[in-house]
Formats: structure tokens, C-alpha cells, sequence
């Protein structure tokens, strides 16, 4: 039971293919295509003979089609009732993406089979056909509003054409609004069988149909006006370039490298840290390190840092560069007031000198630590250039952690060198995943701290992100850092932009991404699943992702804002209203990305508004785009100097009706020198 390796989706007819109930099983749960079972009660006409034991198929060309599923057009072999609710109920329970129940089913077998696709997570397509003819526009109407009454996910309406007439009011389906149905956009399928339906087809597709149906041959095709698979590729997808990438690999994490580096220049020992790739951010750390007084080498991707050790003495420095980092610089201000003794300046360049520090003052005054503008007539607002004065003083407090977790951050590894114990309650806990990043690499360098949080305990169980209310740090004081040795991860914020490429456009296989990593930009994986992308992982570790029909989706971003841009982009290509919480974490980031998106999707056509925390977006699938021509808009546009902005734009060019031309592209250095390189496939 293989299906072809250049599947997109595919529609499985169990009432036509003679599948045993384990094949079924195997079938449904043992591949990563999206597949629809179907398994029709009422037959419509003859089968043709040589499609009698055909299992029906989707198939994805070069462009892959987008996606035209194939199947039968409901003729053929029929079950009954009670045969189809227990084939069908194999296949959801298996693992069927979408699950296809005629609007005739008996009330009782319908209401069990909806309560089941919602327990199994399955699409379920209730579908009305009328193989004589096309009702009129007010029958269609009632035809479609019935399926939404009887639980569709997605209504399929299908009829036969014997007139361009039947086939435009089929088509005036996608125009009308339904009472209780915020948008027909990804929830209808409405076509014509029959020569004069072939048209409808297609054009459904260009209305906002999640899929349409296509046969792999001619000799397949199983009723009149079915297209071919591969012409409708070339319908649909012209000279349009699919993206498809194989078996890279993404640099290291700089959230890890920098918390890394700055632990082995304050351990005793020297440690080796291996996998390492260089960026500005992590370059910075490096300098930093060496100022501090490691001594820092490099072999190949192998760092070899000999730290300072415990210090007898303060270290007096007077002035320590964090680049262009606002990590770096979260970091080291608590970690030099434990261990400097001296008044200290903090300079960068770029961006950092455009970001506020307002928060980071307000949570060290806390600690005894002030901080203030280098430049006294800069205003109230603080940036770098600035002055720390005073040593952290250990003890309990509580910080609110709503503009994030970096100084979080660099508190968690400063107090562990304070002599005495400190407990730090974070309320309004952002970020995380980030904070466990920090408690990971702190344990593999001697240190240890216990935390708890508070919240849904069995939301949390399930790291459910959202449902921590506050967070407690117990922090024993007196400890040194010791030498360590170990791999840098791989990073998945840069792995994003490439995901979601291969979610829209094609396909991405990833190697050496840690799929139990506590990265909080691990979250794309989530949202691409969400969004109906195919994610699958092989033997060997690597990270697949696949395009499939997409479709809205709803997502909290306040642990993993690094995210947004990228998602914002992959939203304009998933069909329907998108949900974007986490608006309010971007104003900080190297621009006020809250600002840039919405700029950059509306320059690009797409509708899109704030709503308070939530960013919406309006979006259609790849084919629809392509078919009206809505593809996003090339041009002249800006990145902010952002390298996730700039890392967005090159995402949101493979679906632009023309070049993107970014102002500042060499912005990437800030964390993957050679990501154009590697996404162009250069």
C-alpha cells in the first residue's frame, strides 16, 4: 500500500478500494500525506471497469498542484450506511486529515461521526452532489447551508452541468454570506461535473477552494470533465519556481551560544563548546569574553574558552562593547554589577542604541544596580550608551516579566556568584522557553537553581506556554561556575523562514534541528502544523516539512516573538482569518516590528490590522493567488534594518508577482551571515 513519493494529498475511496480493515489502519496512520476518506453510500452511475479497484489519488507535479486531490466523482460501488460509519471511523481514528460524510447520512450516525472528527482532530467535508443537474441559485443555497448545519468543516457542493449557466451559479456559490459562517475562504469546494463543469474546477480553486480534484491520467479519469493532474499544474502554476531544498543545515543557536560563552569566561577551567558558527551577535559575545579576561581560541567550529574562575578581587572594568546585541546587554549588566565593584559603560552600535532600556532599570533598581543614559541630557529614555552603578545585592524580589526574558536572563546568572540566596518571582512570565535556555546552560556549567511555576497545572504539563501566571526562582548563592563541554544547538529561529517556505511553496529537509530542544522558536513547528503543513521527521533526525492546502490559524507568539514576521508572511498564504497573539513583545526588537509587519504585508496587499494584542491577517492559499492574480506585491521595500524582517521579505518574494528588492539585506550577519546564500540556493 505505497502511495507515490510526489503525493500532495489524497482522497481514499473506501466504498471503491478493496482495503481490509488493517489495511485501512496502516494506511491512514502509517504516512504523513494528508489523505481524505471518503466511502460513498449512493452510487451515481456506472464505474468504469478499469477504475474498479483503484484507490483514488492526489498528485503533485513540478510545480506540485495545489492540490488537486483525485477521486472517483462519486461513482462506483456503494456501502451501506452502517458499512460506511465503520470504515470511516477506522480511517479517523488512524489518522485521516480529512474525513467526507454525504449530507444524507442518517442524523444519528452524523452526530456520532462529528463528535468524532472533533475528538480525532479531522476536517470533516460534508458534501451534497446531484448527479442529474444544477438546482437553482436558491436550491444551491439551501444545499449549502445545510452542510454547515450538519457540521462541515468544509462544504463540497457538486452538481451536474449541461449549460455555462449551471456552471456560473455554481460558481455565485463563493460570492454569497452565510448566516453563523464568518467566511466561505477555505470552506468550500464547489464544482460542475460534466464538459461544461470543467471550468469550475479549476476556478474554484481561484474563489478560495482549499483543493480541487484531478485524475493521474486520462485513462483515470472517472467522470466527464475531470481534469489531468499534470495540465492542471500547468494551469495553475505557470513558470512559478517551487521551492525545494534538501538535507541543509542551519547555524547555531546564538540564544545558546551567547549564554554559553559568557558561562565558560566566568568558569574556572577551560571549556570547550562545539558546532559553534559565527554571527555578529555571538562575535560580540567572543569580544566580550575577552574583555572580561578569558582567553578565548577557536578550532574549526570548536570554541575553546579558559574563564576567569572565581575572582579574588573586582574586576574594575570601565567599559565593556555588546555589539549590536540587546541579549548581550541584558546579560552583562547584571552579571558585571556582581562581579566588577566599579561603575561601568555599556556601549553598541545599530539598532541596540534605538532600543529601550527603560525596563531594565526599573527591574535592576530592584537588585541596588542604576542605571542611566552615558549622555545626562539624553532624556528620560534610556539607551545605550549607558552607565551602571552599584552591586547587585541578592535578596527577594519580584519583577514583572511582561517586556521580556532577557535581563530575566542575566539576573539567573548573576545571583548564583552573590554570597547569600535570592528568590525572584517573575509575574506576567514572556519568553519562557528562553529563561529555560538559561536554567539548561547555567546546569551543564555547575549551576543550579530550582523554579516552579504557577498557572493551569495541567496546561502546563503540556507546556502550554500560556498558561503560566507567574514564575518562582530560587537562587543559592556562593556557587562558581565550573569548565563544561558541549554542542551548541542548532537554531530554529533561522530554521523558520525555510519551514515556512516549504509549508507554501514546496518542500524543506532540515538536518541537525533537536525536535526536544526547549528553543522557544521551536513553536514554528507548531504553527505550520496548525496551518495543515505536512511535518514529518526521519530516522536519521531530519526535518521535513511539505506543502499542503493551508488554512487559518490562530497562534499565541508571546514566548517565541522572533516568530512573527515569518508567520505573518505564512498567514497571507493560508486561506481565511489568522490570529496572531503577541503584538506587544515586538516594539522592543532591533525595530518596532508590530510597525514593520503590518507596513510590509500591506504594501504587499494583504489586509491586515492590529486588534489590541492580536495581529490579524486576511489570507488565500497559494492557488488562489495565483489564479486571480492577488500574488503579493514586488517592489521597493524596507527591512528596517531587522534581520528577521529582512528574513520575512526574502520569504514573502517567492509568492510575489514581481522582485523584492530590500534595502538592507547585510542585516542577516546579525545572526546568519549567509542566509540569502543559502535560501536562493546559490
Amino acid at each position: 500500500m505505497e502511495l507515490l513519493p510526489q503525493l500532495e494529498m489524497a482522497e481514499i475511496r473506501l466504498d471503491s478500494c478493496k482495503l481490509g480493515d488493517s489495511e485501512i489502519e496502516e494506511l491512514f496512520s502509517q504516512t504523513d500525506i494528508p489523505l481524505v476518506a471518503t466511502c460513498r453510500v449512493q452510487a451515481a452511475g456506472p464505474l468504469p471497469a478499469r477504475s474498479s479497484e483503484r484507490s483514488d489519488r492526489g498528485v503533485q507535479g513540478e510545480p506540485s498542484p495545489c492540490p488537486p486531490g483525485v477521486q472517483g466523482d462519486n461513482f462506483g460501488p456503494a456501502c451501506g450506511w452502517a458499512e460506511a460509519e465503520r470504515k470511516l471511523t477506522l480511517a479517523v481514528q488512524a489518522g485521516a486529515r480529512y474525513a467526507d460524510l454525504e449530507i444524507e447520512a442518517p442524523a444519528e450516525f452524523s452526530r456520532r461521526f462529528q463528535k468524532l472528527c472533533r475528538e480525532c482532530g479531522t476536517s470533516l467535508i460534508r458534501s451534497h452532489h446531484d448527479f442529474e443537474g444544477t438546482p437553482d441559485e436558491k436550491g444551491l443555497q439551501i444545499a449549502l447551508a445545510r452542510c454547515f448545519r450538519y457540521g462541515a468543516d468544509i462544504a463540497k457542493i457538486v452538481t451536474t452541468c449541461h449549460s455555462p449557466e449551471d456552471a456560473a451559479r455554481i460558481e455565485a456559490l463563493y460570492s454569497i454570506i452565510l448566516e453563523n459562517v464568518d467566511s466561505l475562504q477555505g470552506r468550500l469546494i464547489a464544482f460542475g461535473m460534466g464538459e461544461e463543469g470543467r471550468s469550475t474546477r479549476t476556478e474554484c480553486l481561484r474563489r478560495g477552494a482549499p483543493f480541487t480534484y484531478a485524475a493521474l491520467s486520462e485513462d483515470e479519469a472517472t467522470a466527464p470533465g475531470q481534469p489531468v493532474a499534470a495540465a492542471l499544474a500547468e494551469t495553475l502554476y505557470g513558470k512559478l519556481k517551487p521551492f525545494r531544498r534538501k538535507v541543509i543545515r542551519m547555524p547555531a543557536s546564538k540564544s545558546f551560544a551567547q549564554r554559553a560563552i559568557l558561562a565558560a569566561a566566568l568558569s574556572e577551567g577551560t571549556s570547550h563548546l562545539f558546532d559553534y558558527t559565527p554571527c555578529e551577535d555571538s562575535e560580540a559575545a567572543l569580544q566580550a569574553a575577552r574583555t572580561l579576561g578569558a582567553d578565548v581560541q577557536q578550532d574549526g567550529s570548536t570554541l575553546i574558552i579558559t574563564g576567569i574562575g572565581p575572582a579574588d578581587q573586582d574586576l574594575g572594568l570601565e567599559l565593556l562593547n555588546v555589539g549590536e546585541s540587546g541579549l548581550l546587554a541584558r546579560l552583562s549588566i547584571p552579571v558585571l554589577s556582581a562581579i566588577n565593584g566599579a561603575p561601568f559603560a555599556l556601549e553598541g552600535y545599530g539598532t541596540l542604541t534605538r532600543r529601550p532600556m527603560n525596563e531594565a532599570a526599573s527591574i535592576m533598581a530592584a537588585f541596588g544596580v542604576l542605571i542611566s543614559n552615558l549622555d545626562e541630557s539624553s532624556g528620560r529614555q534610556i539607551h545605550v550608551p549607558l552607565t551602571v552603578r552599584g552591586r547587585l545585592i541578592p535578596g527577594n524580589a519580584e519583577v514583572n516579566g511582561e517586556s521580556g526574558s532577557q535581563l530575566i536572563s542575566g539576573l539567573l546568572m548573576a545571583l548564583p556568584m552573590c554570597a547569600k540566596d535570592s528568590e525572584l518571582h517573575v509575574s506576567n512570565p514572556k519568553s519562557l522557553p528562553y529563561m529555560y535556555i538559561t536554567l539548561d546552560v547555567l546546569k551543564h556549567f555547575g549551576i543550579g537553581t530550582r523554579s516552579e511555576m504557577e498557572g493551569d497545572a495541567r496546561m502546563l504539563e503540556e507546556e502550554d506556554w500560556s498558561a503560566c501566571t507567574g514564575i518562582n526562582f530560587k537562587v543559592r548563592g556562593g556557587q562558581h561556575y565550573r569548565a563544561a563541554d558541549l554542542g551548541i544547538e542548532a537554531d530554529w529561529s533561522a530554521a523558520a523562514a525555510f519551514l515556512a517556505a516549504g509549508a507554501i511553496f514546496g518542500s524543506i529537509e532540515i538536518d541537525g534541528l533537536d525536535m526536544k530542544s526547549i528553543q522557544a522558536d521551536i513553536a514554528i513547528i507548531d504553527v505550520l502544523v496548525e496551518a495543515g503543513a505536512i511535518v514529518s521527521q526521519m530516522e536519521d533526525g531530519t526535518v521535513c516539512v511539505r506543502k499542503a492546502p493551508l488554512d487559518a490559524f490562530s497562534f499565541d507568539l508571546n514566548h517565541a516573538p522572533d516568530l512573527f514576521p515569518v508567520v505573518a508572511v505564512l498567514a497571507a498564504f493560508c486561506a481565511g482569518e489568522s490570529r496572531l497573539a503577541g503584538l506587544g513583545r515586538l516594539a522592543g526588537k532591533e525595530s518596532d516590528r508590530a510597525a514593520a509587519i503590518i507596513e510590509m504585508l500591506r504594501q504587499a496587499g494583504v489586509e491586515t490590522y492590529a486588534d489590541g494584542d492580536i495581529l490579524v491577517v486576511q489570507g488565500e492559499s497559494l492557488s488562489s493567488r495565483l489564479l486571480s492574480g492577488r500574488l503579493l506585491k514586488g517592489g521597493a521595500y524596507t527591512s528596517r534594518h531587522d534581520h528577521r524582517m529582512a528574513m520575512a521579505l526574502a520569504l514573502a518574494s517567492l509568492g510575489a508577482d514581481g522582485p523584492i528588492d530590500i534595502d538592507d539585506t547585510a542585516c542577516v550577519a546579525k545572526s546568519f551571515p549567509e542566509f540569502f546564500e543559502v535560501f536562493q540556493n546559490k
